[in-house]
């Protein structure tokens, strides 16, 4: 089996507004109706079991980019919006946050019943990636959500996530059905995070003989495991920093958008009517759909398309999200009826932002780039949980959008 890997991230509490969870489903559908239709509904469940892909899309859509939220406000969202598509698209999305969790079995068992999937299978793959993750590996984070997303042929992958409470950080852990072999034998390619102590792993071939056996997985040297998995060890600050960000690349997004003009690209042509600013989200929306994995090292980078609710970056541009919604959706839409002009000219956003980075050198201004967005989210709907952006009361001076 391949198992992506495992994601450390502080602990958040707060809620997600109204507003900005609407936004999510539309947006979440549209990402995922684009990657379906571009390459298929198994790389939708490739993408999902990919931990820096995972963050750098709830990043995109506006969540905090390192925060434990983004797993179940990320799959709540594609449940509400994906489930009454599923048929359809071939995609389902069982489980969640909770009481959630406890009704996976019998949402398989229903989806089994009008696919012909074996249901019994499914919710024996369920209930044993809960328990590895959860007892056979006890590594101090108990599960509370799990989420199993399973494609009408009957490939799937789990989301779940757990609580460490004596340190206050989540932990999040990946499953992807490919090449499953065993679930007690080494099911894991490897497990890398923050160093816990000793750990029970009743899962290693070592512990044949006996699954009492304690081996400490942290010391040894990790070289090995980080060749075959992803690992995301995401700080506890809250707000973004350059050492967050890949600056070479959110650069080059930012020089497509706002200083070189569409008309002069004759691939962007059918994008004319958008403004700079959207075209600047529609380029790391792009990424996500189209980007390769190496791509997504740095997920607070996405956090530049749609900013965060608690307004790091900076708040949430409302207008521009919707507009970006609105172009993605229609552009779903027509390639769904043959015509994939605009959706073609979507993928060319990132294929040439991608160009661009060959000859783009950042510069210092990053941090005045952060306060242009702040002072300018009031035109565009800017928006956060503390409520709407205003207009600055003073306009700051030298205030610079250029990254290079």
């Amino acid at each position: 089996m391949k198992r992506s890997g495992a994601a450390d991230l502080p602990l958040h509490y707060g809620y997600v507004p109204q507003w900005l969870a609407e936004r999510m489903a539309r947006l979440g559908l549209a990402i995922t109706e684009s990657i379906i239709t571009e390459y298929g509904k198994e790389e939708i469940l490739r993408r999902l079991s990919d931990p820096l892909w995972f963050q750098s899309f709830g990043a995109v859509m506006g969540m905090d980019w390192h925060s434990s939220g983004i797993t179940t406000s990320v799959m709540g969202a594609l449940k509400r919006a994906i489930n009454p598509h599923a048929r359809e698209l071939g995609i389902y999305i069982c489980g969640g946050k909770g009481k959630f969790s406890k009704e996976t079995p019998a949402e398989l068992l229903k989806i089994a019943n009008h696919t012909g999937l074996d249901g019994d299978e499914l919710v024996r793959c369920s209930k044993l990636s809960a328990k590895v993750d959860n007892t056979a590996i006890q590594d101090g984070f108990q599960l509370y959500t799990h989420n199993f997303i399973i494609s009408n042929t009957g490939q799937w992958t789990v989301v779940q996530q757990g609580m460490h409470v004596a340190d206050k950080t989540a932990r999040r852990y990946h499953w992807h059905s490919d090449n499953l072999s065993s679930f007690t034998e080494e099911p894991h390619t490897g497990i890398a995070g923050n160093n816990q102590g000793q750990i029970l792993n009743l899962t290693a071939k070592d512990a044949a003989a006996t699954k009492t056996a304690i081996m400490q997985l942290t010391s040894e040297h990790p070289d090995k495991q980080l060749k075959e998995i992803q690992t995301v060890l995401l700080p506890s600050h809250h707000d973004v920093r350059a050492e967050d960000v890949n600056l070479k690349r959110l650069g080059a997004a930012l020089w497509l958008a706002h200083e070189q003009p569409p008309e002069n690209f004759e691939e962007l042509l059918l994008l004319q009517g958008v403004g700079p600013r959207t075209i600047q989200s529609l380029a790391l929306v792009s990424e996500v759909i189209h980007g390769t994995a190496s791509r997504f090292t740095d997920p607070a980078r996405f956090s530049f398309a749609h900013g965060g609710k608690d307004g790091h970056p900076f708040p949430v541009p409302v207008d521009v999200y919707d507009e970006t919604i609105s172009t993605l959706q229609n552009a779903v839409y027509k390639a769904k009826i043959g015509a994939t002009d605009k959706a073609d000219a979507i993928k060319k956003l990132h294929e040439m932002a991608v160009r661009a980075e060959k000859d783009f050198v950042p510069n210092n201004n990053f941090d005045q780039l952060i306060e242009k967005e702040r002072a300018d989210a009031w035109k565009y709907g800017g928006r956060t949980v503390f409520g709407k952006s205003k207009p600055p009361t003073q306009v700051s001076k030298g205030v610079q959008l250029k990254l290079f």
